[in-house]
């Protein structure tokens, strides 16, 4: 992208996109590919950590991601809708929990 280009998305919003399609994705790769730095990338993490957004589990030395496309969009304007309304109109698909049947 060329300096002075912009898009709809800031650099949250696309870090979490990213982190919604790809929930282990290391932040080397999130960085690549949102084109942003590592250190960017680790900060937008513990914002969206801290705000609810994703959670984060440690997968040996990896991370796994949970996000929580309930959280309302951070924006006075939009904060009656879901953050998964976006999430899901490009192209994100919640993963359905794995809930056993409890037996008497």
């Amino acid at each position: 992208m060329k300096k002075g280009d912009w898009t709809v998305l800031t650099n949250h919003g696309t870090v979490l996109v990213y982190i919604a399609k790809h929930p282990q994705a290391a932040a080397q790769r999130i960085a690549q590919e949102a084109g942003l730095s590592i250190r960017a990338v680790q900060n937008i993490i513990i914002d969206l950590e801290k705000t609810g957004y994703v959670t984060r589990q440690k997968e040996g030395r990896r991370n796994h991601y949970t996000v929580h496309p309930e959280q309302p969009i951070r924006h006075r304007l939009q904060g009656d809708y879901p953050v998964g309304n976006i999430l899901r109109a490009i192209g994100y698909v919640p993963r359905k929990t794995n809930s056993r049947a409890v037996k008497d």
